[in-house]
């Protein structure tokens, strides 16, 4: 039957049946949808480094960008001597990330370290360089001039020390016996420096490093190359592999450099975690690093150098399942 300018009674039934179908397929979409995963919260702790080390002023600036990404995060920064000092806090549950050089994970790894095999990367971020500094008027010109002077080493659990003395060994000399060892980190060295109270310092940090652009304002001195220690150094033991050949650019410290570069050796720097890490945690704060690059770059120019390309390059340690989640899901 049909009403004058109307449907016919089968036709709005069929209508009727076909809107009730759309409205109980529009709930079950509804009802089966994923729930959006929530925001991790809680209280974590960042191990840093020495005060006006590259390590801390990064950890601060993360910080602040963290506040923003995470809101629901409350990020603790620990400072500590460095790296060595670092890799025993993540293993030992006072830290829940940190900065660690990769030549410093090796050494803990060869020694067969208490928790060596939790520890989880979240991304590869930019290189510490070796920096031999004297006075300008300084008469040494390579490491193995440094016999009988008095040379800051860095702090015993710090990663400067661990390379100083594997340089000075391969320039024949031993840190303990052939140098007179001040077991100091970059927030003391250039200070006695410029007192006349050292001869000389080791340091492993970014470019540029603010305490040596510091120093430099008020103390001629002068970076010694470091280039010619490579080869013994990698006769060494394995995880010397570690380091590798590199250049300071003249405009790296161009007051101290007056336009030359120097050769010298570069370590890898490795944001770390452990296995027993939340892997939405991780996968947020590895997204976190790498959204940060600029931000954080324009302070410390060493992080201008973090790039989601190499960031999955973490030798020695494996990516945290949270950090490969994150560059699975990313692209270059």
């Amino acid at each position: 039957m049909r009403r004058p300018g109307g449907l016919s009674t089968g036709r709005r039934r069929v209508l009727w049946a076909a809107a009730a179908v759309l409205v109980v397929c529009g709930l079950l979409v509804w009802w089966l949808r994923p729930s959006p995963s929530p925001s991790p919260s809680g209280k974590i702790t960042f191990a840093t480094g020495v005060r006006t080390g590259v390590y801390e002023r990064y950890g601060t600036l993360f910080k602040q960008r963290l506040a923003r990404d995470l809101p629901q995060v409350d990020l603790g920064l620990q400072r500590s001597q460095g790296s060595v000092q670092n890799v025993s806090r993540i293993v030992s549950g006072q830290a829940d990330f940190t900065i660690t050089a990769s030549d410093a994970l090796a050494a803990y790894q060869e020694k067969g370290g208490k928790g060596a095999s939790h520890i989880r990367a979240c991304a590869r971020l930019y290189d510490d360089y070796m920096h031999l500094v004297v006075p300008r008027d300084s008469p040494v010109d390579s490491a193995k001039d440094l016999k009988g002077l008095r040379v800051g080493v860095g702090e015993r659990s710090s990663g400067v020390a661990l390379v100083t003395k594997r340089l000075l060994k391969a320039a024949g000399l031993d840190m303990d016996h052939d140098v007179r060892p001040v077991r100091k980190g970059i927030d003391t060295m250039p200070k006695l420096l410029s007192e006349g109270k050292l001869d000389a310092f080791f340091w492993s940090g970014g470019l540029p490093t603010g305490a040596i652009e510091r120093l430099a304002e008020r103390t001629d001195i002068r970076l010694v190359q470091l280039g010619d220690l490579l080869p013994r150094l990698h006769e060494q033991r394995p995880e010397m592999r570690y380091y590798r050949a590199a250049v300071m650019a003249p405009d790296a410290y161009p007051t101290v450099q007056r336009g030359r570069s120097v050769k010298t050796v570069a370590i890898a720097n490795l944001l770390v975690t452990t296995d027993r890490t939340d892997a939405a945690l991780t996968e947020s704060i590895t997204r976190s690093v790498i959204k940060s690059r600029d931000q954080i770059g324009r302070e410390v120019h060493a992080a201008q150098k973090v790039d989601l390309r190499t960031a999955i390059y973490t030798d020695p340690v494996p990516l945290h399942e949270g950090a490969r989640h994150y560059y699975r899901s990313s692209k270059p």
